[in-house]
């Protein structure tokens, strides 16, 4: 069982406090992929990896780029800089990205396709994951927190079934259907691979956890009570009882009206919303856990008002509780780094009020 790192040595860390439930003035900001191809300085070092789980599984590079945005613009908190898609690498599928397209996968599309996977060496193989948290907890500033992540089994397993992303799902969703054993089994294992991986990360010197569930939006109820909910909560009972105290962030994507069930059926410790939930169910949810989001990020390739105005009228409605100001996704590639200092301004300097 790993303890959540504290002592009386430790600088208060804002973010921390509020996962905590407690609401802050101003609130913590973070961004999701603010390690990344916007920042030339990350371009630079992307052009030294051979490939991008090169770049992944390098300590020294990951390193760098994850404390990239800490450096430019002071975020609350740093996020590893990895890949969701390192968990099918490790359990033996083929792994590999296509510039400008993203990632391929062999597919895993019967039941004897899932004799190639293996949990066994989730450890081993992510090893080099590991010390870039070990690193990074070292280098950070004392008042950042450090998040690690995975992510979450359906989206894995899409991923995995379907061996690309943009797709219209069919593939996955008839596998679901076709053989829930099956696919059951798979998600089995995405959910035991999940947890070693993520333990791992903690014991490495991690102090938040998020899952990722990018895909969670595809599904109708009853499959994402079955795909999304049910597998989440696995994961993060087990991480409750081998990790206390450290927060689990979840971000279940398209989610819409099935949140509240979502926080209630897993268990996690926030929420992370994603740009299409309005205010009053973002309202409604930050009265069960700490709420994270949502703006949206073309606005921040836009700025200027368009920008500040909607990023004020998230933190008007929802810095009275506790709140982590975040996008409803990523950064995209053509976002001007000058717009993100100007939203970090924004949100530091209180003129939204």
């Amino acid at each position: 069982m790993i303890a959540a790192v504290s002592g009386t040595a430790q600088p208060r860390k804002k973010l921390l406090g509020v996962l905590g439930g407690e609401a802050a003035s101003p609130p913590p900001i973070w961004l999701m992929r603010q390690a990344g191809r916007y920042l030339p300085e990350y371009r630079a070092v992307r052009a030294r990896a051979r490939t991008f789980l090169d770049l992944c599984f390098s300590p020294d590079l990951a390193c760098e780029v994850t404390l990239q945005p800490i450096r430019r613009y002071g975020f609350d908190a740093a996020i590893l800089f990895s890949d969701i898609l390192v968990i099918p690498y490790a359990l033996g599928q083929r792994v590999w990205f296509v510039e400008g397209e993203g990632p391929r996968l062999e597919p895993v599309r019967v039941v004897t396709d899932l004799a190639r996977l293996d949990r066994t060496n989730v450890r081993g193989a992510l090893a080099p994951v590991f010390e870039t948290v070990r690193r990074l907890r070292r280098e950070l500033p004392a008042e950042t927190t450090l998040i690690g992540f995975a992510g979450a089994p359906w989206t894995v397993a899409t991923y995995m079934v379907e061996g690309a992303s943009g797709s219209d799902f069919a593939v996955v969703k008839d596998f679901a259907y076709r053989d829930p054993a099956a696919f059951g089994a798979l998600v089995d294992l995405v959910v035991g691979a999940t947890v070693d991986y993520l333990v791992a990360q903690v014991e490495a010197g991690a102090e938040v956890l998020q899952l990722f569930d990018s895909w969670a939006g595809v599904l109708s109820e009853a499959a994402f009570r079955r795909w999304v909910i049910a597998p989440t909560a696995k994961i993060v009972e087990q991480l409750k009882q081998r990790c206390p105290g450290v927060p689990v962030i979840g971000f279940p994507r398209g989610a819409g009206m099935l949140h509240a069930d979502y926080v209630r059926g897993t268990g996690v410790d926030a929420v992370s919303l994603d740009t299409t939930v309005p205010m009053a169910l973002a309202g409604a949810l930050q009265e069960l856990v700490p709420v994270q989001g949502n703006l949206d990020p073309r606005l921040l390739v836009i700025g200027g008002e368009a920008m500040l105005g909607e990023a004020s009228a998230i933190l008007r409605g929802l810095a009275g509780g506790p709140f982590v100001f975040n996008l409803g996704h990523g950064i995209v590639p053509e976002t001007p780094p000058e717009n993100v200092a100007a939203l970090v301004r924004l949100v530091r300097e209180g003129k939204w009020r």
